[in-house]
C-alpha cells in the first residue's frame, strides 16, 4: 500500500513537472498570410516562435479560398502577420470565423508589414473593375525585393516585441544575424545580374516589378491583357511582335499561371518561358527566403546572358 502511494505521488510530480516544463517551453504562435512572411518571421523569431502560413508558395494569393483550417490556425494565433496593400484581404473573413480578438483589425497582435514600404505602381487615376486586378494603394508584391527585407523584418520585430517585450533583445539579435547574411547575399546577387542590367523581360502577371527594379531589369510587357484578365488574341499578337522587335529573351511565369500559354508566346517570339518563384515554396528548392531569391537570380542571369 505504501509503495503504491509513493508510486502515485511520484507519478503526479512527474506529470506536474512535465506540464510546467511544457508551459515554460511554449512558443509564440505566429500565423502569416503568405509563406515569404513565414520565412522572415522565423528568421526574426528564431526558436521563440512557431510560425505557420495560411497559403502555399505555388498558389495565387489574391484568390486564396478561406477554409476551416485557416480559421483553426488563426483561432490559436498570438500574432498575425499580413502582407497588406490589398494582397490578402480575404484574411478578415477567416478571422471572423476564428473568433480571435488578438488578431482582429487594430489589435496589437496584428502586424501589417506594408505600412512602411514605399509601394510601386500606385495608380494616378481612380481604380475601377474595368482595370482588372489593380490595387488602389500600389503593387503588393514587395516581398520579392530583398532590398525591402530590412523594412519588413523591422515591422515583424516590433510586433513580436509588443507581445514579448522581455525577448526584444533576442529578436534584435536574430534580425542582425539575418541582415548580415542578407548583405552578403545581396552583393552576390547584384554581381550575378550586373552583366544583364537594363535587359527587358515580359511577365505573365505584374508580380515581379519590385524584384526587377531592385536588380536594374525592365518589365517591357505582360501576357495578361490587364492584371488578372486573360489575354485576347489581338493582345498576344501585339505582344509577340513587340518582343521580337525588342529582342526580349524571357517571360517570367508563376507556378499558378497558364504555363502552356506562356511557353507558346515565348517560343513564337524567340524567347524562353521561365517558371520562377513568386514566393517561398513556389518552385522546388525555394524553401526559404534566401533560396527563393537565389533561384530567381540564377534563373534570370542564365537566361538573359
Amino acid at each position: 500500500m505504501r509503495r503504491s502511494l509513493v508510486t502515485l505521488i511520484a507519478l503526479v510530480l512527474t506529470l506536474g513537472l512535465g506540464i510546467l516544463s511544457a508551459h515554460g517551453a511554449d512558443k509564440i504562435r505566429v500565423v502569416t498570410t503568405i509563406p515569404d512572411l513565414k520565412s522572415l518571421a522565423e528568421a526574426v523569431g528564431g526558436n521563440l516562435v512557431d510560425v505557420d502560413s495560411l497559403t502555399r508558395g505555388n498558389q495565387n494569393f489574391h484568390d486564396a479560398e478561406v477554409r476551416p483550417s485557416m480559421m483553426l490556425k488563426l483561432r490559436r494565433a498570438d500574432i498575425l502577420i499580413e502582407n497588406g496593400a490589398g494582397l490578402d484581404v480575404w484574411v478578415d473573413v477567416a478571422i471572423l470565423g476564428a473568433n480571435n480578438p488578438n488578431v482582429g483589425r487594430g489589435a496589437p497582435g496584428r502586424i501589417d508589414v506594408s505600412r512602411e514600404v514605399p509601394l510601386l505602381e500606385v495608380p494616378t487615376v481612380r481604380v475601377d473593375r474595368s482595370m482588372g486586378d489593380v490595387h488602389p494603394g500600389g503593387n503588393p508584391h514587395f516581398s520579392l525585393d530583398p532590398g525591402l527585407a530590412p523594412t519588413i523584418t523591422q515591422a515583424i520585430l516590433e510586433g513580436l516585441a509588443r507581445f514579448a517585450p522581455d525577448q526584444r533583445s533576442a529578436f534584435e539579435r536574430n534580425r542582425r544575424e539575418f541582415l548580415s547574411r542578407l548583405d552578403g547575399e545581396m552583393a552576390r546577387w547584384m554581381k550575378a545580374l550586373e552583366p544583364v542590367k537594363g535587359a527587358k523581360v515580359v511577365v505573365y502577371h505584374p508580380t515581379f516589378i519590385y524584384f526587377l527594379t531592385r536588380f536594374g531589369l525592365v518589365q517591357a510587357g505582360m501576357i495578361e491583357d490587364r492584371p488578372g484578365i486573360p489575354p485576347s488574341p489581338q493582345h498576344l499578337v501585339r505582344l509577340i511582335r513587340e518582343m521580337k522587335d525588342q529582342k526580349i529573351k524571357a517571360v517570367l511565369v508563376e507556378p499558378w499561371n497558364d504555363v502552356k500559354l506562356a511557353t507558346r508566346v515565348a517560343e513564337e517570339a524567340g524567347a524562353r518561358a521561365l517558371v520562377v518563384a513568386s514566393a517561398v515554396g513556389g518552385v522546388k528548392g525555394a524553401d526559404n527566403y534566401f533560396a527563393a531569391i537565389d533561384f530567381n537570380v540564377k534563373t534570370l542571369a542564365e537566361a538573359l546572358r
